[in-house]
């Protein structure tokens, strides 16, 4: 879809296309194509059943407003999900003016307009910033909301109270994890911190410690157990910490103890814990093991074990039935012997391609299990569990 065709859904000719292929979506392509074509042009039908396809795709992260916005594939697939942009932009004190230097199709500015903030955006593809700005429109905060297409160097960080910056993470060869390699590149971003009185930075989760800026706080969020990104709070948006890490929905956040030492090391409980993933990235494994009375399987691993069935979100927990030396022949006779069938295979520290262990251990029985594979004191271990 091209700027062209996107502006001629806008029309009330576009809209009326646009419901009618709602009304198809999901139906065989040709027959919706040909239905569709029989009152409008080849061009409009072509936009108009791509956007309704975007619509139910991205119903996943937006709820109920996708069905009022518009997208476009690479913009679904970079938007960050309703839940964790709210979460964000609740952090940002209403009334402020911010600057969204790289606004995407606008998940976040309209985060940040319904926190009651008012946002003035661009994005350097004018098709993305055309598509943002309609959002804005469709969602009723257009008064809230400027989008025009321009550099994230056309704006300047000092006339506004916040800026806001989620640089693209791809490049003509796919997903980067280098922020040099972001657009803008992680020294332009930096330059654009340095010339704000407060910065909240969007970067992927596996970013390198040394690029978090000095006083700043980095902020791991995950959802429903899936670690969605790290924020980096700068100014006076951080909150006196170095790390932090949130799950969502709950909203339960958790901080590093500066009383608690290292966890201790153990040998295997009864139960064992999987921490949250943001808890991991944001290094506070210990706390987890803390709060769970537990200690660690071994000291570069974050698998967390105990002899107590304690409740907590911060990680999963697997009952343990059998520990043994990790050996093809030894794991799979007691998957047999247990008449287990269907294997959830984890692994942490472990170097057992997962998909070719599944084929290998051939099983066939009518029980389930999950198999932890991991390295104990640099042996490898195989512990066969159930979830609890």
């Amino acid at each position: 879809m091209n700027l062209d065709a996107f502006k001629e859904l806008l029309t009330p000719l576009g809209q009326e296309a646009l419901d009618a292929a709602a009304q198809v979506a999901g139906d065989d392509p040709v027959v919706a194509v040909t239905r569709l074509r029989r009152r409008y042009d080849a061009g409009l039908v072509s936009a108009a059943l791509t956007q309704a396809g975007l619509r139910r795709r991205a119903r996943e992260k937006f709820g109920a407003d996708a069905d009022l916005m518009y997208f476009t594939p690479a913009g679904l697939e970079q938007a960050t999900r309703r839940e964790v942009a709210d979460h964000r932009a609740r952090r940002v004190p209403a009334g402020s003016r911010v600057a969204d230097v790289c606004c995407g199709i606008g998940g976040d500015l309209l985060a940040l307009a319904r926190a009651g903030c008012t946002v003035e955006a661009v994005d350097a593809d004018p098709l993305t910033a055309a598509v943002a700005r309609a959002n804005a429109e469709a969602l009723g905060l257009g008064d809230r909301v400027s989008v025009r297409a321009a550099d994230a160097s056309s704006l300047d960080p000092a006339a506004f109270d916040v800026l806001f910056a989620d640089p693209a993470r791809r490049t003509a060869r796919g997903r980067t994890f280098d922020p040099m390699a972001y657009s803008p590149p992680w020294p332009a971003v930096l330059e654009m911190v340095a010339g704000a009185e407060a910065a909240c930075l969007k970067v992927a989760p596996g970013i390198p410690y040394e690029f978090v800026p000095a006083g700043a706080e980095a902020e791991w969020v995950s959802h429903r157990g899936d670690v969605k990104e790290a924020v980096i709070w700068c100014g006076s948006l951080a909150g006196g910490v170095e790390r932090r890490a949130t799950i969502l929905p709950s909203g339960a956040t958790m901080t590093p103890d500066p009383d608690l030492g290292g966890a201790e090391t153990g040998p295997v409980g009864r139960f064992v814990y999987e921490p949250d993933g943001a808890a991991i990235r944001a290094h506070l494994v210990a706390e987890v093991a803390a709060a769970v009375g537990g200690r660690l399987l071994d000291p570069r691993i974050a698998y967390i074990t105990g002899d107590t069935a304690t409740p907590t979100q911060w990680a999963s927990r697997y009952e343990v039935h059998e520990t043994l030396p990790f050996s093809l022949k030894r794991l799979r006779a007691a998957l047999r012997e247990r008449g287990v069938g269907n294997v959830t295979i984890k692994k942490r520290g472990s170097a057992v391609d997962v998909e070719r262990l599944r084929k290998d251990l051939r099983l066939s029985g009518g029980e389930s299990a999950v198999v932890i594979l991991t390295r104990i004191v640099d042996r490898p271990f195989a512990l066969i569990c159930s979830p609890c």
